[in-house]
């Protein structure tokens, strides 16, 4: 375990970004392109709580069972895990319910805060990387965007991949993971105090990345 006061800053010349943010808000895209960018390891934690929730339902269990829960997210092998078949609509819906387990959380911050402790430093984007997991991440970035573009933005992923979903059925989705992870007791999503705010509403890929690029690059040597 590395400890809050000791993870990566700017001071040890090693890079970590930290990207948080509601659902859809573009946070992953961002996440990525910076760490190829930079040449870093990336994870999206995101990813591990949809581990734990596919693991719950594949034993048949109930998503509010925190005991099974936190000995899910103790025990699984990341590697068992097929990706594609972590990106539905219903797995995120059902992560979003273990995410607000604080036994859950508790037993994933080893797993990202020995990730963000690669000697080149690391990108992670999630929910509580910048507030929890890293708060002495080299740059902070809180990505948002309006419940609608964000929802219009999950819609379009879901129908590229063949899922039929409603638009509205999609936005009442985002609603409800917004007050889901932002009123949860442990690690709500929040901005962190030093996190600059980047709204990608209006904003195309491109345009979104050279947005976060030039924040990093102000911010990393400061």
């Amino acid at each position: 375990m590395v400890p809050p006061q000791q993870t990566p800053t700017a001071k040890t010349g090693r890079l970590v970004i930290a990207v948080d943010g509601p659902a859809a808000s573009g946070k992953g895209t961002l996440a990525r392109r910076l760490a190829a960018h930079y040449r870093l390891p990336y994870l999206d934690t995101g990813l591990l709580y949809r581990m734990v929730a596919r693991a719950m339902l594949d034993a048949g269990l109930g998503l509010d069972d925190a005991q099974a829960a936190a000995a899910a997210a103790a025990g699984f092998d990341e590697k068992a895990f097929d990706e594609a078949g972590l990106r539905g609509r219903e797995i995120g819906e059902a992560a979003s319910v273990v995410a607000a387990i604080p036994a859950v959380r508790r037993a994933l911050i080893d797993r990202q805060r020995d990730f963000a402790a690669a000697p080149s430093g690391a990108v992670l984007d999630g929910r509580d990387i910048g507030t929890v997991i890293c708060p002495d991440a080299t740059v902070k970035l809180f990505v948002t965007a309006t419940p609608e573009v964000r929802a219009a933005r999950r819609h379009k992923e879901l129908s590229a991949r063949g899922e039929v979903a409603a638009f509205e059925g999609i936005l009442a989705d985002i609603r409800r993971r917004d007050a889901r992870d932002s009123g949860r007791g442990d690690a709500p999503l929040k901005a962190a105090e030093d996190a600059i705010l980047l709204d990608t509403s209006a904003l195309g890929v491109d345009e979104a990345f050279a947005a976060a690029l030039s924040i990093v690059e102000k911010r990393r040597f400061v």
